[in-house]
């Protein structure tokens, strides 16, 4: 579904993302692990048009997207969950939720989108509460559910999920990671940001691991949880010291 080749981004004169080349199938999950300036949240921008690269591909069903704007892209089907939510804090839950479906408002599909708004709601209960309430007095978590909620409201192909986990407690985690393989389970495909690399090589099928700008593994989830790089730098395990004892 979604190849990239040599992708190179710059900020000015920086190169943030060099030659990257990666790949996406239909039905999967992927993810992304690597440390803070390690280039993922550019890397998830310029495949969702915030972003011009200088050189390279991203290929999205065999088109050449780089460069499209984002509004275009989500026409294509590729929608974004941002790192941070970025709600329109001012506006209601319903408000929020009905601009993620800002492209399908033609006479046809306004049936489809209200099928989709109850699927939704029944996905994340707790939105369904709150429906007249202002996003920005939400929790944290129902926060990032709105998000995720919102960028569902576009019916992507492709979902870019960036850093769903930030800021939440533990039970709050363990729900958006269920709900993300509640997706997947029903055909979503899923390109995962994540800094919790346990909860993301849990529920991924592949994975890639970004530093300072380049990929530097990749592999099935299983095989970079026992690679011993990965479990020093991500995992919170001090490899050479388990082999030792």
């Amino acid at each position: 579904m979604l190849q990239i080749r040599n992708l190179h981004i710059k900020y000015g004169s920086v190169a943030v993302v060099k030659n990257i080349s990666l790949h996406v199938q239909t039905g999967e999950i992927v993810c992304l692990i690597g440390a803070n300036g390690a280039g993922k949240t550019t890397l998830l921008s310029a495949i969702s048009g915030l972003i011009t690269p200088a050189k390279g591909e991203i290929l999205f069903e065999g088109v050449n997207v780089a460069g499209l704007a984002p509004f275009e892209l989500v026409r294509l089907g590729i929608s974004q969950s941002p790192e941070g939510r970025q709600i329109f804090s001012a506006m209601t839950v319903m408000e929020n939720l009905h601009l993620g479906a800002y492209l399908r408002q033609s006479k046809e599909e306004r049936a489809d989108v209200a099928a989709d708004l109850d699927w939704i709601l029944r996905l994340f209960p707790r939105l369904k509460e709150r429906m007249t309430q202002i996003a920005g007095t939400l929790s944290g978590g129902e926060q990032q559910m709105l998000a995720i909620a919102r960028a569902l409201m576009a019916r992507p192909k492709l979902l870019l999920l960036d850093e769903p986990s930030l800021g939440l407690a533990p039970l709050l985690v363990e729900s958006i990671f269920k709900t993300v393989l509640e997706l997947n389970a029903k055909g979503l495909t899923i390109l995962l940001v994540e800094q919790n690399a346990t909860k993301a090589l849990e529920i991924a099928h592949r994975g890639y691991v970004l530093e300072t700008g380049r990929v530097t593994l990749q592999g099935s989830a299983n095989e970079l949880r026992q690679d011993s790089e990965v479990q020093r730098a991500y995992l919170g395990k001090d490899y050479s010291r388990i082999t030792e004892r």
